[in-house]
């Protein structure tokens, strides 16, 4: 039988070493660490995420309680006081140039979005992460609450995170939106929180398109008509100019207006564009995938570890949710590279129940029974 390293271990050479050494080289502050190092960090806290753990003390003991199988995990064992130290000191900048690196690396082998058009295509949305006044002071939400807000691009070729934002929960969504860097070409697809005539223009500007829905109480003017297509649900496909004071203001130019009846729901909706080649029809299909961004949000809260915090401050609050985004893609990256067809979800299950098991990742994540339950299951056939 070949020998395996541990689950967790294989996981985690995804990672360069090499790479994440001179990332946090660059991302360090104050004196240089000496009794342990952010690689280490990063192990107990990709550990937690995968793990489940609730705490740092549990890390720290469960680590512990699996040393003589932390071998060639690298890095020293951490303890729960350094580990605190170092989620409240070092910069949190470190985890998140890591994920953008892992991004461009999972991106490579990402699947497509599934429409026709070779545009990358991003869903937009924002979600709050509660969070104790009491524990948390610096983050007054508001009427006695605290809170910090994920803004997440996700890149429907594979429903990658693309941009990522983590901010004060009281900065509007239009301005994190401005935070975000969308490459020429790309499609943008959010909901009506977002509005701003200026960001319109900006990315107008940028050759990058918007879908979205327009406001009830937008005021504007038909200035055109574009053919609508016969037994569709589109009602009406127009060229508008908004004539509001803030829109002359901003210099918005004209935009296109598609309304569209869902066949299911009878519910109409009015949907905003500067894409002017695409179909209506298609038009409206975008819009219906601004929900996987949604879902994402459910996923992320309900698999790893971005809803009870191992620190109270706000950079050891970062440092977790920007390595719970790595762990996330270091998971998309194992699914497509390896073509395997269960779903997140299961593998993050099946990598809690394995993390310090000997045996081969793949086969692990694949299903297939380990050697002596092969032969097992050969004898009992024979």
């Amino acid at each position: 039988m070949p020998h395996c390293n541990t689950i967790l271990s294989q996981l985690l050479k995804i990672v360069g070493r090499h790479e994440f050494e001179k990332i946090a080289s660059a991302h360090h502050e104050g004196q240089r660490l000496r009794k342990t190092s952010r690689w280490s960090q990063f192990v107990a806290l990709a550990f937690g995420q995968l793990g489940g753990r609730q705490s740092l003390r549990d890390i720290e003991s469960n680590l512990n309680a699996q040393r003589q199988y932390s071998y060639h995990l690298g890095g020293t064992p951490i303890t729960r006081s350094s580990l605190a130290r170092l989620n409240s000191r070092q910069p949190a900048s470190c985890y998140e140039a890591l994920f953008y690196q892992l991004y461009n690396r999972c991106a490579k082998h990402a699947p497509q979005h599934g429409f026709r058009f070779k545009n990358p295509l991003y869903a937009l949305d924002a979600s709050l992460i509660d969070l104790s006044l009491k524990l948390f002071p610096w983050s007054h939400y508001a009427l006695g609450k605290g809170a910090m807000k994920l803004t997440v691009g996700l890149d429907l070729r594979g429903h990658l995170p693309a941009f990522v934002t983590v901010t004060e929960s009281k900065k509007a969504d239009s301005e994190c939106a401005k935070l975000l860097t969308l490459p020429k070409g790309g499609i943008i697809v959010c909901d009506r929180g977002y509005n701003d005539y200026g960001w319109y223009k900006s990315l107008t500007g940028q050759g990058v398109f918007y879908v979205t829905r327009q406001r009830s109480n937008a005021t504007y003017e038909v200035i055109g008509h574009r053919a609508v297509p016969a037994k569709s649900g589109v009602i009406s496909d127009s060229v508008i100019r908004y004539n509001s004071l803030r829109s002359r203001q901003k210099q918005l130019p004209d935009v296109r207006q598609v309304v569209y009846v869902d066949a299911d729901t009878q519910k109409q909706y009015t949907f905003i564009t500067n894409h002017f080649k695409l179909s209506a029809q298609t038009i409206a299909d975008i819009y219906k995938q601004r929900w996987q961004v949604e879902l994402f949000f459910k996923w992320i809260k309900q698999n790893l570890k971005i809803k009870s915090f191992l620190g109270t401050s706000k950079n050891a609050v970062m440092t977790q949710i920007w390595v719970a985004m790595c762990v996330y893609l270091l998971l998309a990256y194992l699914k497509f590279c390896n073509k395997v067809q269960a779903s997140l979800q299961h593998i993050i299950r099946l990598l809690a129940l394995n993390l310090f098991a000997k045996r081969d990742l793949i086969k692990l994540i694949k299903a297939e029974p380990p050697p002596d339950q092969q032969q097992f299951v050969q004898a009992a056939l024979w």
